[in-house]
């Protein structure tokens, strides 16, 4: 039995490390053996190992295969299908979503910062044969992203810089990224209430993202479409004006 003062303390380490391997095994998008999982983290193996079990006995997590790999669990899909619920700022970020892509035909998105990174939180595809799409949930360096911009300016220039890791001020093809520049853009974009530019990922999109605001006027969450560079040059006032319109419900309520 954990007794006195050590008790919150070995629990907090407990949940601390069960939260570090989930987001490993998040990251790193396929199953991993527990020893992986402790070099990736540089934690006892021995540690590392009860702890999966624990999870595995909770559903935390799942056996992925016959050679101990393990993967994320369908406790956690319940879990996310409970918060999708009962959440009124998803449900509000659907409704805009649909609307959006109705209105545009177009790739819209929900997204936001976790942590140091930005992921996208929901999406509706596009109405077009030829299909734009992205992957939810996957964390992307800031500076790569339109959204990046708008979601990082409430900060300022220093905690900017002490937030964003220098390797993530590359493009996907490794080309660098001024930091000086990318502020610029960041101050630019907060004052305008969008920002755009041709996607980094690949040379036939351009995205535009547009602040959702908290109730203390702080950037919570970007709505965002992305569209082929044809169209998004010729709809260019029609988007931001679609996009301020459907992020004007969710101001505030984020």
């Amino acid at each position: 039995m954990i007794k006195g003062e050590d008790a919150p303390k070995r629990r907090e380490h407990g949940l601390d490390r069960a939260m570090d391997l989930m987001e490993a095994l998040r990251r790193a998008r396929e199953p991993m053996r527990p020893n992986e999982l402790a070099t990736l983290l540089g934690a006892p193996r021995s540690s590392v190992h009860e702890m999966v079990g624990r999870m595995l006995a909770l559903g935390l997590l799942d056996a992925a295969d016959g050679d101990g790999r393990v993967f994320l669990g369908r406790k956690l899909y319940l879990f996310g299908i409970a918060y999708l619920e009962s959440s009124r700022g998803l449900r509000l970020a659907e409704a805009a979503l649909e609307r959006i892509t109705a209105e545009t035909r177009e790739l819209s998105q929900f997204c936001a910062l976790d942590g140091n990174r930005y992921v996208v939180l929901r999406q509706r595809e596009s109405a077009r044969p030829f299909r734009i799409s992205a992957d939810t949930g996957q964390p992307i360096p800031i500076p790569q992203t339109a959204s990046g911009r708008l979601l990082v300016s409430d900060l300022g220039d220093d905690e900017i810089r002490a937030l964003i890791p220098p390797e993530d001020f590359r493009t996907p093809a490794g080309a660098p990224i001024d930091p000086d520049g990318f502020i610029a853009e960041v101050r630019a974009a907060r004052q305008a209430g969008v920002f755009s530019f041709d996607s980094m990922a690949d040379t036939f999109t351009h995205c535009f993202a547009v602040p959702v605001e908290d109730a203390s006027g702080r950037v919570a969450a970007t709505l965002c479409i992305v569209a082929p560079i044809d169209d998004a040059n010729a709809n260019r006032d029609a988007y931001v004006a679609c996009l301020k319109a459907a992020a004007e419900p969710l101001h505030g309520r984020i």
